[in-house]
């Protein structure tokens, strides 16, 4: 197992990881607010607006390789300082976005920003998972999912206060302008984003300087028993380990599921005929239900309750709440998909140590491949979106239901599978 030099507290360095997941979630989380935004200041199906969390996604999966090789090339202090520094790009690309009021452009810009993402993902998460004992790392990831979803839960109100303030009303003047009028609103609306975004510009910038100069321990490999044992194996590729394999489809699924759950949800609301003014909220709902699993992790793992039950039940009230919605209606079934944060919450913390699990040498590429199936979030809301452009916002929810169903198996099943032929 890896393990950082010398004998110093690893308070710090979690500490500076977990401000890399503040960033990590306010960044993300904007999603949910910049979707409905751009569906109207660039008049999108809800199909297409969902390319606005396919594209930050499937950057994951994209350059999760590229990302571990910049790491070895750099090392990981370094490499999170370009990382940060790639997504400083990304968001000063929105300004040249708004002022010609181009979709593409902002989705250029939303790539480049979830290329540095998955640089900084790539070190972060393998980085905290051996800052201690593996078997309370869902403990650990839980205290930085604290970090990530109360970032996330503040970035759409912040945003929303920037650019659709006046949602409400935009939204009933649009239908009655004339082409010209529309036109001229619609670029003023796209310019709300130029002053957010320079101010994040800079602040990644500076951050990145600021981490490259912070006191984060050198990383080393010791090797355990059991790592050892597997390097010299007869596995001679990723692809052999089939709980890393299972647990990166079924991180796919909870990815899809939680972007599902924070991205669509304003976007539900609105459906219902709730007013933009209360439905920009949402998504911070989702968040800080999130947070409360989040707690409850902190509480109970390992010392009550181990990691792989943790996941069960989360895969089972996925299961209650996308029941409760698609069954319920009005803002019983928005709550219900607000809730879906909770069931969440401990699956990627949860799935991670179980699916790195005595990988050995294979350790970094298992982990970039765990780091590409974030990809979820790009594939499975296009999903959402078709079925709610074919029949409508509530029932496209049915999707979520084999996505927890899988989950609950790796949590039975699928983690403890050696060997393909078991």
């Amino acid at each position: 197992m890896a393990k950082t030099n010398g004998t110093k507290s690893s308070f710090l360095p979690i500490l500076i990881i977990g401000g890399l997941f503040f960033i990590f979630g306010f960044i993300t989380w904007l999603n949910g607010i910049l979707i409905p935004y751009l569906k109207i200041a660039c008049e999108l199906t809800d199909f297409q607006a969902l390319f606005v969390a396919f594209v930050f996604y499937i950057s994951y999966t994209l350059m999760a390789l590229p990302s571990a090789w910049l790491l070895n090339k750099t090392g990981f202090k370094k490499g999170m300082m370009y990382g940060l520094w790639i997504m400083a790009l990304g968001t000063a690309i929105f300004v040249p976005a708004a002022i010609v009021r181009t979709y593409g452009v902002f989705l250029a810009g939303l790539f480049v920003v979830g290329t540095g993402l998955a640089v900084l993902q790539t070190a972060a998460n393998p980085y905290i998972t051996i800052l201690g004992p593996e078997e309370s790392a869902a403990r650990r990831i839980s205290i930085l999912g604290i970090c990530n979803k109360a970032a996330g839960a503040l970035a759409p109100l912040v945003l929303a206060y920037f650019i659709l303030h006046d949602g409400d009303a935009l939204i009933a003047n649009l239908a009655h302008m004339d082409e010209t009028t529309r036109t001229l609103t619609l670029d003023e609306l796209a310019r709300r984003v130029i002053n957010p975004y320079l101010v994040m510009t800079v602040a990644l910038f500076l951050l990145g300087i600021g981490i490259n100069l912070s006191p984060l321990p050198v990383v080393k490999e010791e090797k355990s028993a059991e790592q050892a044992k597997n390097e010299t194996s007869e596995k001679t590729h990723i692809l052999q380990f089939p709980h890393l394999v299972l647990g990166a489809l079924a991180l796919f699924f909870y990815v899809g599921a939680e972007v599902i759950a924070g991205d669509t949800i304003i976007r539900y609301g609105l459906s219902l005929g709730i007013e933009m003014d209360t439905a920009k909220k949402f998504t911070s709902y989702t968040l800080v239900f999130m947070v409360v699993g989040y707690i409850v992790g902190i509480l109970l793992i390992p010392k009550y309750i181990h990691q792989q039950k943790a996941l069960l039940y989360s895969g089972i009230s996925g299961v209650v709440f996308s029941i409760g919605i698609l069954i319920s209606g009005g803002i019983t079934s928005v709550i219900f998909v607000a809730l879906l944060g909770l069931a969440n919450a401990l699956v990627w913390p949860a799935i991670w140590p179980l699916a790195v699990r005595g990988l050995g040498k294979f350790i970094s590429t298992g982990s970039a491949l765990l780091i590409m199936a974030i990809s979820g979030g790009a594939i499975l809301p296009l999903v959402w979106g078709k079925l709610s452009d074919v029949y409508d916002a509530q029932a496209a929810f049915v999707v979520l239901i084999p996505l927890y169903g899988f989950i609950m198996y790796y949590a039975i099943k699928g983690h403890k599978i050696e060997n393909w032929k078991k």
